[in-house]
């Protein structure tokens, strides 16, 4: 569906991109996502024919910019960060102008206006002033002006950005139904929300991209030890040698203490399978096991651990995944 091949974008001496690759299948739905100044706005803004790379090309369904700016730009709905509305339209007016700025036909253009009204639930604000309305409908107007024309790929910046916490679970779930029937680019400050949402993440930084995949997949080339957490309830009198002495192991810490009950996260060496171990050595020391389970990183983690000082050594790690 997307195809990015080799692009470079630069501004004068400021290079905004650098070389990125990147495929997106049909159907998907994907986060970009990236420190400020890494690229992301440039990268969306070429994807929608905004700008035009320096070098390489951009394919959408096989067809490059070049061969066919209308068309290309027609497969392509846009939700900018900032969302380009005018508050003193009614939202049916708006979107009218909308649909007649893309090019709809006039005999289509009512059913096509009723039919993101529909998908973006906006019906009952049709006929009042956008800007009286709240910014959770505001951004439900912007979704429905992408959605007009029906384009078959949806790039949305920051689409849930200022809203309050209902708002952003109602634009989420809005989102995840539009992937049913689009293939969906979003970028977002939010990264539960990414991880919630998107089935895979590219990370740009410094103009590169540096990590693409599953959350779960840069998770596992991320991680250089194996680490789990374990319950354990039992007589601490004696301390908690036992556990530091399994051979494997290589650091634990202490995270809650209720009582008798105890939580640790183990860290243990990256190849070693060790949890038969440790949960023989807790229960031959009287104590009783209660949890046992695989420690997960959580997107913040993956992100920091990419973007900050260690950004260099994890590049060259992640470089033959991202490409």
């Amino acid at each position: 569906m997307i195809s990015v091949e080799r692009v470079s974008k630069s501004f004068g001496v400021v290079h905004a991109l650098n070389d990125v690759t990147f495929q997106i299948e049909r159907g998907a739905i994907v986060g970009l996502l990236g420190p400020n100044g890494a690229g992301k706005t440039t990268m969306m803004r070429l994807l929608t024919s905004f700008l035009a790379p320096s070098s390489g090309q951009i394919l959408i369904n096989g067809i490059s910019r070049e061969a066919a700016p209308r068309r290309q730009r027609g497969r392509v709905g846009y939700l900018p960060e900032h969302n380009p509305l005018y508050g003193e339209m009614t939202v049916r007016s708006f979107l009218s102008f909308v649909a007649s700025l893309k090019g709809i036909p006039i005999t289509k253009k009512k059913r096509s206006i009723e039919q993101v009204a529909d998908q973006c639930d906006i019906g009952s604000v049709m006929k009042r002033m956008i800007g009286k309305l709240s910014k959770g409908y505001q951004q439900r107007i912007g979704l429905a002006q992408a959605l007009l024309g029906n384009p078959e790929i949806l790039i949305l910046d920051e689409p849930t950005a200022g809203l309050d916490p209902g708002q952003i679970i109602e634009i989420r779930r809005l989102i995840r139904s539009l992937a049913k029937t689009h293939t969906i680019l979003l970028s977002s400050h939010i990264l539960p929300e990414v991880r919630m949402t998107c089935e895979r993440v590219l990370i740009l930084n410094r103009g590169k991209l540096v990590a693409e995949g599953t959350c779960e997949d840069l998770e596992h080339r991320l991680k250089k030890t194996n680490e789990f957490v374990i319950t354990l309830s039992g007589d601490w009198s004696l301390g908690e040698q036992f556990l530091r002495f399994v051979p494997g192991v290589l650091d634990l810490k202490l995270q809650v203490e209720e009582g008798k009950v105890r939580h640790y996260l183990v860290t243990a060496e990256r190849e070693s399978e060790i949890r038969n171990r440790v949960a023989k050595t807790i229960l031959n020391a009287g104590f009783e096991l209660l949890a046992l389970k695989p420690s997960e990183w959580n997107l913040e983690d993956i992100f920091l651990k990419i973007i900050t000082s260690e950004g260099e050594e994890i590049e060259k790690e992640l470089s033959c995944f991202a490409h």
